[in-house]
């Protein structure tokens, strides 16, 4: 354990570090308060002995997790009030975050759950797991003959590994009493855990994620805590409001910024939602006993070994097989592993040996792909069994351009919707742009390179040069070109019929060039109508939507194109920009699955593509907003009319776009002739519309002084009030008593409370920073 390094935030001592601004999620918080959050949650993770998943984080910067041994002991939690877990029982499901108390026949155990996993009881300790399993719903059975589902419930089998340190000294049992309860194996398994059949709400979906649930679970079950006055600063300031929905928005604003900060620290490793120091995952790597370097990389070639090939077939190519390795009972059957597979050790070595098959995948593989063995290795369940990889051979049929590190569920879905025998040539899945869904309207469609979007393309023509804008498309990233205009063709026709070579001048300033993109000689293409440029090497950080600048002077052979900065850099949905942009093509372009590698959905998760077919064919407004009709949804993701599962999976996503404000809810009308519009006509019957909106989020250029935070400025901002701990023999004054309980009234206590023994409140205020 640790004490707080300097300058790292200390609960009940200085200003709480959650604002008003983290309740609209990371885009929206200042660099400064992300730097701040971001520096205490570095330090929690280095004092946990667990991995940190995003609401174990929560936990701390909202409750007050205090550093070197304290913990959650001076939190605003009455424990008698935990949710009751018994070994083996049947229970309401608890998400990672929640903190619950553990039956025993003498004192309760209470702690914090910080790690949790499938435990499918057909298959708890095999290495090798059916293929129906990964990725499968709540209390999935194996499919029938023919691929059949079964009925699934909404009990699932989960193992649940409990932080018994959470709450430090005061509650916290005896390692010997411990030892004794993992031996009887009564009140904890012999690794030191809990597995439950826990129940689910079914309004939670079939796999709810990980933020849902949690969110979920602080409005109901720990809502006494949540509003309580005890802690740093409530999120009915946060949010100003005590609605439900608004106070339902702002955790999920929270947890964004929350997961934000662990993702970009440069000293945190991530697996999925938890967080682990890099200096902790190297030592484990440097140690050459069980479960080190020798040991990861064993399980690494596992995973191809077991599907390779390893004899060649006297007549035909060896037949496809597919693999599906489960890590946490491969861990177990490591020799002289069971240690660092007890009590939170086996959270730490789960995420140590996936992040091991990460590093694997993205430095050894293409796109999973290992070209001398002709295995295709994918991550394909993170939940069940401590995570399941995929491996098949011949990996080159399955090159679909997915990320083999995004969780497919393909095991599951192959089973119960088995593709459909091969054809002499496999039909190729088109992409939305190649063709739209049948009830989209043709304005709907992607954009092409004769659209005219925003403002005239043409800035001057005279005597001397010809000047235009235009946005940067992703085709033209991708196929490195860019197309001229009609006029500037026939003007260069004296060149040549053809192709003849020109020389590009391009000008970015407060971007990222190399010498050689400076000046480049690329290929003038005038065998299309427009004329081309051919062979461009774009910059890294051109993006599709960069709106270009291009002079031609008049007679010349030589093109200049240059970008212009912003005043100020926004960031629109996670993408930092700092040049002047189309947001129409922003918004068209840059959807979710699309980069200058390529433009498709596969690997992406079900939020994604409901975000990617709304930003793809909704109808297009000049400031970049897309509305689509919401009965077209379900064609515009899956292509073809989707399975019940998959709608039920679509329409969770959906809401989940909807309550965290990826997407908002507009209402149209429906034309006669199928067309919707926007706003509604008068006389045409209402349709429901999801639309889409870029919101570009301001962020403060950093001053000089190479990567370091911005230093305050001196711009006022105002505080909430907040708790802070006294000196001993010291006590508060009167009127903070009675600021105290009008404090604890505005919260929702309509008696209010007296000041805890040892604390004294600072009162709302404004301050320089």
């Amino acid at each position: 354990m640790t004490t707080a390094p300097t300058g790292v935030w200390q609960p009940y001592e200085d200003e709480p570090v959650l604002t008003p601004a983290m309740t609209g999620g990371h885009r929206t918080t200042p660099p400064d308060e992300l730097h701040r959050l971001r520096r205490y949650l570095e330090a929690v993770v280095a004092d946990r002995p667990c991995p940190v998943h995003t609401a174990v984080a929560f936990n701390a910067v909202y409750f007050g997790y205090e550093l070197g041994g304290v913990g959650h002991g001076n939190g605003p939690f009455d424990p008698d009030t935990f949710p009751t877990l018994t070994l083996g029982d049947r229970v309401p499901a608890v998400p990672v975050g929640a903190l619950v108390r553990i039956a025993t026949g003498s004192d309760p155990l209470y702690a914090e759950i910080v790690y949790k996993e499938g435990r499918h009881p057909d298959v708890e300790e095999d290495v090798d797991v059916p293929a129906w399993v990964s990725g499968a719903p709540i209390s999935a059975q194996e499919p029938e003959p023919g691929g059949h589902q079964k009925p699934c419930g909404s009990v699932r089998r989960e193992l649940l590994v409990p932080d018994v340190t959470a709450f430090g000294p005061a509650l916290q049992l005896s390692e010997a009493k411990l030892k004794r309860f993992r031996a009887r194996q009564k009140w904890l398994n012999s690794d030191g855990h809990v597995v439950v059949d826990a129940t689910y709400d079914p309004g939670l979906g079939d796999r709810p994620d990980d933020t849902t649930a949690f969110v979920h679970h602080l409005l109901t079950h720990r809502r006494e805590s949540l509003l309580s006055p005890l802690v740093p600063v409530s999120v009915a300031h946060l949010a100003d409001d005590s609605g439900e929905e608004e106070l339902r928005n702002a955790l999920m604003g929270l947890m964004d910024t929350v997961e934000h900060a662990l993702c970009t620290s440069d000293s945190l490793r991530n697996w999925g939602h938890y967080a682990l120091t890099r200096r902790r995952i190297g030592a484990g790597l440097s140690d050459d006993g069980p479960l080190g370097a020798s040991d990861l990389r064993t399980l690494t070639g596992s995973l191809e070994r077991g599907v390779a090939p390893t004899t060649r077939r006297r007549r035909g190519p060896n037949g496809p097989r597919t693999l599906y390795t489960a890590v946490g009972p491969w861990l177990r059957d490591v020799a002289g592993a069971e240690p660092l597979l007890t009590g939170v050790e086996y959270a730490v070595s789960v995420c140590r040996a996936n992040l091991a098959v990460t590093d694997f995948v993205r430095r050894d593989t293409d796109s999973g792909l290992r070209a001398d063995s002709d295995v295709r290795i994918t991550l394909d369940d993170r939940f069940e069994s401590g995570g399941i990889w995929r491996s098949h051979h011949p990996g080159t049929e399955e090159a679909d351009g997915g990320d083999p590190l995004s969780a497919a569920g393909r095991g599951w879905r192959d089973t119960v919707e088995p593709p459909p025998p091969p054809a002499t040539e496999t039909p190729r899945r088109q992409e939305p742009e190649e063709e739209p869904p049948a009830e989209a309207h043709p304005a709907d469609a992607p954009l092409t390179d004769d659209d005219r979007l925003g403002p005239a393309n043409y800035i001057r023509i005279n005597d001397s040069e010809i000047c235009w804008q235009v946005p940067l498309r992703l085709s033209h990233l991708m196929e490195e070109r860019l197309p001229l205009k009609g006029m500037i063709r026939d003007a260069l026709r004296h060149l040549g019929p053809d192709t003849v070579p020109v020389r590009l001048e391009l000008s970015h300033p407060g971007g990222m060039t190399d010498e050689s993109e400076e000046v480049q000689d690329v290929t003038l293409d005038l065998t299309v109508e427009t004329g081309m440029l051919r062979e461009i090497q774009w910059p890294i950080d051109f993006f599709p939507g960069l709106r270009l600048h291009i002079q031609w002077p008049r007679g010349g052979t030589v093109l200049r194109l240059s970008t212009v900065e912003l005043d100020d850099p926004v960031d629109v949905d996670g993408r930092l920009i700092t040049h002047r942009y189309d947001p129409a093509v922003l918004t068209r372009e840059d959807a979710p699955g699309s980069s200058r590698d390529g433009d498709s959905s596969a690997g992406l998760d079900t939020r994604r593509l409901v975000l990617r077919a709304v930003r793809r064919f909704g109808r297009l407004t000049p400031d970049g907003h897309a509305l689509l009709d919401r009965a077209t949804l379900p064609r515009a993701v899956y292509d073809t009319q989707p399975a019940p599962h998959q709608i039920t999976a679509l329409e969770q996503a959906l809401a989940e776009c909807l309550a965290e404000h990826h997407l908002y809810a507009a209402t149209g009308s429906r034309g006669a002739n199928g067309e919707p519009h926007h706003p509604a006509r008068e006389g045409e019957p209402s349709i429901p519309l999801i639309g889409y909106a870029p919101r570009p989020v301001a962020v403060p250029r950093p001053g000089s002084g190479g990567g370091v935070p911005p230093q305050p400025t001196g711009a006022e901002h105002f505080v909430h009030g907040f708790l802070r701990r006294l000196p001993a023999g010291w006590e508060p004054t009167v009127a903070q008593r009675t600021a105290y309980r009008e404090h604890c009234r505005r919260v929702g206590k309509a008696d209010g409370w007296d000041l805890p023994r040892g604390y004294t409140f600072v009162g709302s205020h404004s301050r320089r920073r």
